[in-house]
């Protein structure tokens, strides 16, 4: 059975490690090119949609974050970021993988099915702690993550499906 620190944290870990990869294989694709870094850090992929360090900080406040929340029980959108360049995004992403590395099972398990919120200014959405992880920042954490894979592959970068979907948790029980 699944346990709520399997489901959020080791979950956060794989994306947050897979998003970094991701990122490095563009840096390196980049260099490699002699193309401008500062191209991915300006990107939107449509006029309506925030820019490359958004999507970074959402990756970031999707999984640390969120992890902070589920413990709290109250999740609020992110605090703005610094203006950071490319290196910067990804240690912004390394240094939220440290970390959630550093986030106890027993922590997260100590709230499981416990009251959650969303809450921005008066606007308030009540979740459980596995509601808000299955149906709030894990759908949101996939979306940004994506959205940062599209970016780079648009931008030419040598990437495929598994290195979006990074380390798996494969095998079977009592194996």
């Amino acid at each position: 059975m699944t346990d709520l620190y399997e489901l959020s944290i080791d979950t956060y870990k794989r994306v947050l490690a897979s998003t970094i990869d991701v990122m490095e294989k563009g840096a390196t694709y980049f260099n490699e090119q002699g193309l401008d870094l500062a191209d991915l850090v300006n990107m939107q992929l449509a006029p309506d949609m925030r820019a490359f360090p958004f999507q970074v900080s959402l990756v970031r406040h999707q999984s640390l974050g969120a992890a902070k929340g589920i413990v709290a029980g109250e999740f609020s959108p992110p605090p703005e970021i610094p203006e950071l360049d490319y290196r910067g995004l990804i240690n912004l992403l390394s240094e939220a993988l440290v970390e959630v590395n550093n986030i106890k099972a027993e922590t997260i398990n100590g709230v499981a099915g416990k009251a959650m919120y969303f809450r921005k200014g008066d606007f308030e959405l009540p979740f459980t702690t596995e509601n808000f992880i299955l149906s709030f920042s894990l759908p949101n954490l996939y979306f940004h993550a994506a959205t940062i894979y599209d970016m780079l592959r648009i931008k030419g970068v040598p990437l495929g499906k598994m290195d979006y979907m990074g380390k798996m948790k494969v095998g079977l029980p009592g194996a």
